[in-house]
């Protein structure tokens, strides 16, 4: 590799450190979801964040658009939000005498659909065809949606009452479900000295550029994986599928349906985005172990005697990253 590349290569690791650093000039803590979300960025993977209401999922997301200098939309996911409401709709100019065009919030870089589990089924099936396609159609005109594009929508996981949870098969599109827990106390207390001081700046710098993104993709990308690792995913994923075969035979009466292949893809590049974060040229078995819970918990069905039991996907998940041995 030449000096050159290689030195660029060094410059946006230290950048994405940087990212990270500005964005906690506001959001305190928070970097475990921050990490994930850049993650998404780099990987062109939509990120599903659920966490209770007041976690900064919203100033995480609206602060991480200002430092990468991003256009930013949030919608606020409701009852009555329709299709038009998001991609935009045909309205009739009167001076003209002709209808056109107006885009709606999806054309941007970010798009926070916040609460995505308020909307009906047409919002959401609009919001997940633009998330798959990249593009949409008003009208008769197709138009391509700007790069790069990244859909970080949030589940409240308390009052379910008249709320349209996701399919199984539409979550299935999201490359990561990231749970967003509680602060530590010490957290706790910067943040309410912060936001109760009225002169607090929430400004912050641009580090990222559109350009920088894309070489960043080109990247990691290039990042090696060697052959055994790639095995080694493929036995994870096909573990929840078939999990008496690898003597999870506990986690087999708890399981429906295991990961589609949407997760090998995202395990595969996930990896990647980590060890190019910790400054590697190569993925660790580490690499798809710290991923995986994040890529593969909205992707693995439990039935309802799980839920009976108490059994979470987390807990499937960990056991079978301890049964699934590294392939050689």
């Amino acid at each position: 590799m030449e000096q050159g590349t290689i030195d660029i290569k060094k410059e946006h690791q230290q950048k994405i450190k940087g990212v990270i650093s500005e964005v906690g000039k506001v959001v305190v803590g928070q970097e475990y979801m921050i990490n994930r979300l850049l993650i998404g960025l780099f990987t062109q993977g939509h990120v599903l964040l659920e966490g209770v209401p007041g976690l900064a999922k919203t100033l995480t997301v609206n602060t991480l658009a200002d430092v990468l200098h991003l256009d930013f939309q949030r919608l606020q996911f409701t009852p009555d939000l329709l299709p038009a409401d998001l991609i935009g709709t045909m309205i009739y100019n009167q001076q003209k005498s002709e209808f056109e065009v107006k885009k709606g919030p999806i054309f941007a870089n970010m798009i926070l659909a916040d609460e995505v589990n308020r909307s009906p089924a047409k919002v959401q099936s609009a919001l997940l065809e633009s998330m798959q396609e990249k593009q949409v159609t008003i009208g008769e005109t197709t138009f391509k949606l700007d790069r790069p594009f990244l859909v970080l929508a949030t589940q409240n996981p308390v009052e379910q009452e008249g709320t349209y949870p996701l399919p199984e098969a539409q979550v299935d599109r999201f490359m990561m479900k990231v749970f967003v827990d509680y602060p530590q106390k010490h957290e706790e207390i910067e943040i309410m000295r912060r936001m109760s001081n009225m002169a607090f700046d929430a400004s912050v710098d641009t580090i990222l550029t559109k350009e920088d993104i894309f070489q960043i993709r080109n990247e990691i990308n290039s990042v090696k994986i060697s052959e055994s690792l790639e095995k080694y995913i493929i036995e994870l994923v096909f573990a929840s599928r078939n999990p008496k075969e690898y003597k999870l035979t506990d986690e087999a009466n708890y399981i429906m349906y295991g990961a589609s292949p949407r997760a090998s893809i995202n395990l595969n590049l996930a990896a990647k985005a980590v060890a190019f974060f910790e400054e590697r040229e190569y993925v660790l078995p580490e690499d798809i172990k710290e991923i995986a819970q994040d890529v593969m918990n909205h992707r693995i069905i439990l039935n309802y005697e799980a839920e009976a039991d108490g059994v979470k996907t987390q807990d499937i998940i960990d056991a079978i990253l301890h049964k699934v041995p590294i392939s050689k």
